[in-house]
């Protein structure tokens, strides 16, 4: 008779603990990237009593056999946060404390601290490759963009022009077309050309800049340099790039050196300078310089690439994200605030970036929901309910009565 009171008891005691499982299955529904956990039960071993075969062995009750997480991804909700980020597909975020030691996890909900970390709610930094000027990923460290970061001017070291000069036009006459230069500082600098026809298919240019910047302005080491056009409008000389030097006046690296790039790498000229029989225009400037500028924003790719942009429209490359995955889920240690730590049922962390080997694409301005399905959640309380009075012959006399 007492044995059969224990063994009734196990499982109540096993039930309440697969309660507690779905209770925190329920009241995690909201938490951000949490995989929901299925119990499991064993019956215990059973006894033999007076010798019988195995067959005949009486149980003696079920016991808890323990959790293990379901992993399968939750569903990815947009965000209009720019540093909310989500895996999808496998892998974990890397994320390190002020030890050093790493932790793991899939809730992506980061944010800039005051010092330039992009670190999660508890303020652990979140570690990502660095990526050097040539593009090339460094050793992982702390993901750091510090807001006052300022992108350095880059002086202008070529230009071009998509310019007609009119055939029709007469000997003497004149059009000037003009860009903006930067210098060495970021200074800018208006840098005007005035071309005036010499002959019927020749032209001369000249170069020059406001009083006060500086002067004078050679092109191809003189103060003019003709251009000359063929029967067919495409000009003929001069026969190569053109050298053009600015002399400055204001401090910074001086002479400006600038190449008026007119050929391709093979010699072959690219044809932006023409003399056809419409009017003088230009329809297209450009030059490789530009100002200091302040940082404006961050963004993410889904290749987990930290980018950030200036005011002065440049775009740095900064980090790629590091991702990890493991031989084993079941294995990490829970340790609770959305992170997982390595053990040895885990195996080791393999690193990574987005889209390698296993390893999921990162969706940028994303969560990862729960993966927690609340009505089934509901209904497995249910199995393991006695039935209701309702449901019994008296409950039923009782109701007819």
């Amino acid at each position: 008779m007492i044995a059969s009171l224990y063994a009734g008891i196990s499982g109540l005691s096993a039930n309440a603990t697969a309660m507690t499982v779905i209770g925190d299955n329920i009241a995690n529904v909201n938490t951000t990237a949490f995989k929901g956990n299925r119990s499991h039960f064993a019956n215990i071993l059973s006894t033999s009593l007076g010798g019988q075969s195995a067959t005949g062995n009486v149980g003696r009750g079920v016991e808890f056999w323990g959790v293990n997480a379901q992993w399968t991804q939750g569903s990815i909700e947009n965000s209009s946060n720019a540093t909310d980020l989500a895996i999808n597909g496998k892998g974990f975020f890397i994320v390190q404390d002020g030890t050093g030691a790493n932790f793991y996890t899939r809730a992506g909900n980061f944010q800039f601290d005051k010092n330039g970390y992009l670190v999660n709610p508890d303020g652990l930094q979140l570690q990502g490759y660095e990526i050097d000027t040539a593009g090339n990923l460094g050793a992982v460290t702390s993901v750091y963009i510090p807001g006052e970061r300022i992108s350095p001017p880059s002086p202008t070291t070529e230009f071009n022009f998509d310019i007609n000069l009119s055939a029709q036009a007469a000997v003497n006459s004149t059009y000037t077309t003009s860009q903006t230069v930067y210098d060495s500082l970021g200074n800018p600098i208006p840098l005007t050309f005035n071309f005036t026809k010499t002959a019927l298919d020749t032209w001369s240019v000249t170069g020059q800049v406001p009083t006060g910047v500086g002067g004078p302005v050679t092109i191809n080491g003189a103060a003019a340099m003709d251009i000359e056009f063929g029967p067919d409008g495409q000009m003929i000389a001069p026969n190569a790039d053109v050298p053009v030097s600015i002399t400055l006046a204001n401090g910074a690296a001086t002479p400006l050196a600038i190449r008026w790039d007119m050929y391709d790498g093979a010699g072959v000229s690219l044809g932006d300078i023409t003399g056809y029989a419409s009017a003088s225009g230009t329809t297209f400037q450009y030059q490789n310089g530009f100002p200091a500028g302040t940082l404006r924003s961050i963004s993410v790719s889904e290749e987990g690439v930290v980018t950030a942009t200036y005011s002065n429209g440049e775009m740095t490359p900064m980090f790629q994200l590091a991702l990890a995955d493991f031989p084993s889920y079941d294995g990490l240690t829970k340790m609770g605030r959305n992170l997982y730590a390595e053990s040895l049922a885990s195996g080791q962390p393999l690193p990574g970036t987005a889209g390698t080997g296993r390893l999921g694409n990162i969706s940028p301005s994303s969560l990862e929901m729960s993966n927690v399905d609340l009505a089934e959640e509901f209904v497995k309380p249910s199995a393991l309910s006695r039935p209701t009075r309702a449901s019994s012959p008296r409950a039923t006399r009782s109701c007819r009565s």
